[in-house]
C-alpha cells in the first residue's frame, strides 16, 4: 500500500546531509536505510516537518536555514574550564571533541576550541549549529503506526 508519512508512521528512507560548502557530512546512500517513527527525535525538525504527505519512491531536497536544522550558535554555551579538571594523559587541542556528563547524568558532547595553561575553552553548541544544511532524500517505504490503525 501506498500511504503518506503522518505522524507515528514507521519510516524507511535514505538521506544525505550537506554543507553550505558542497561537503556532504552524512549519506546513507549507498548503504542501509535509515528506519525511524516519526516524532521519535531521530530527525531535526525541519527535516521532519518537510516530509510529512511524501509517499514510497518520493524524492525531496529541503534546503533548511540554522534555526530549522541544528540551531544558531549560542556564545553562551562556549565554556572556560579548569585545565585541572583534564586528566593529564587526555590530548587536549583544538577540533577534538570530548564526551562531559551533565549533573543530571547525561553525556554531551564538547568541542576544545582553545588550550592554555590554566584553562581550556569548551564549546557545546552542535557541531552543525549556525550553518545552513541541505537534506536529500528518498522515501523507501511508509507502514502506518499501530496507534493509526486502530481508528
Amino acid at each position: 500500500m501506498n500511504i503518506p508519512i503522518d505522524i507515528d508512521s514507521c519510516v524507511t528512507l535514505h538521506l544525505s546531509l550537506t554543507l553550505e560548502d558542497g561537503t556532504v557530512a552524512e549519506s546513507t546512500f549507498g548503504d542501509e536505510p535509515l528506519n525511524l517513527v516519526m516524532g521519535d527525535g531521530t530527525l531535526v525538525r525541519g527535516l521532519e516537518l518537510g516530509l510529512y504527505g511524501l509517499r514510497p519512491g518520493d524524492s525531496q531536497r529541503l534546503e533548511l536555514y540554522p534555526e530549522q536544522a541544528f540551531g544558531l550558535r549560542d556564545p553562551e554555551k562556549i565554556h572556560r574550564m579548569p585545565r585541572a579538571d583534564f586528566d593529564d594523559e587526555m590530548v587536549l587541542e583544538p577540533g577534538v571533541i570530548i564526551g562531559f556528563e551533565t549533573p543530571e547524568g547525561e553525556e554531551i558532547p564538547g568541542m576544545v576550541r582553545a588550550v592554555g595553561d590554566e584553562s581550556v575553552e569548551v564549546d557545546f553548541n552542535h557541531p552543525l549549529a549556525g550553518h545552513t544544511v541541505t537534506f536529500d532524500v528518498e522515501i523507501i517505504d511508509v507502514v502506518q503506526s499501530e496507534q493509526g490503525e486502530s481508528d
